[in-house]
C-alpha cells in the first residue's frame, strides 16, 4: 500500500498527544500505536527509542511542543 508517510507521522504525533502526561523528568506517552511510524517518529528527533521495554515513550521538548500543536490543528473544537 503506497500512503503519505508524513502524513501518518504527523496525526501519529497528535495522537500521541491524547495519552501524554508531563511528571518532572519528561512529557510521556503510551505507544500502543503502529511501530513503524513510531520509528520514523524516533529517527526524526521527536520521541525516545520505542523498542524499550516501558509502556510509555517520552517525547522531546520539540516533540512534545508539535504534538499539541498538530492535535488542535487537526482536532481541536471549531467555534
Amino acid at each position: 500500500m503506497d500512503y503519505d508517510k508524513d502524513k501518518v507521522d504527523e496525526m501519529i504525533l497528535a495522537l500521541l498527544y491524547l495519552t501524554s502526561s508531563r511528571d518532572k523528568y519528561a512529557t510521556r506517552a503510551w505507544k500502543g500505536l503502529d511501530w513503524a511510524t513510531l520509528d520514523r517518529l524516533y529517527k526524526k528527533g521527536y520521541i525516545s527509542d520505542p523498542q524499550s521495554k516501558s509502556p510509555s515513550l517520552a517525547l522531546s521538548e520539540e516533540g512534545a511542543k508539535l504534538s499539541k500543536e498538530l492535535f488542535f490543528k487537526y482536532f481541536g473544537a471549531k467555534e
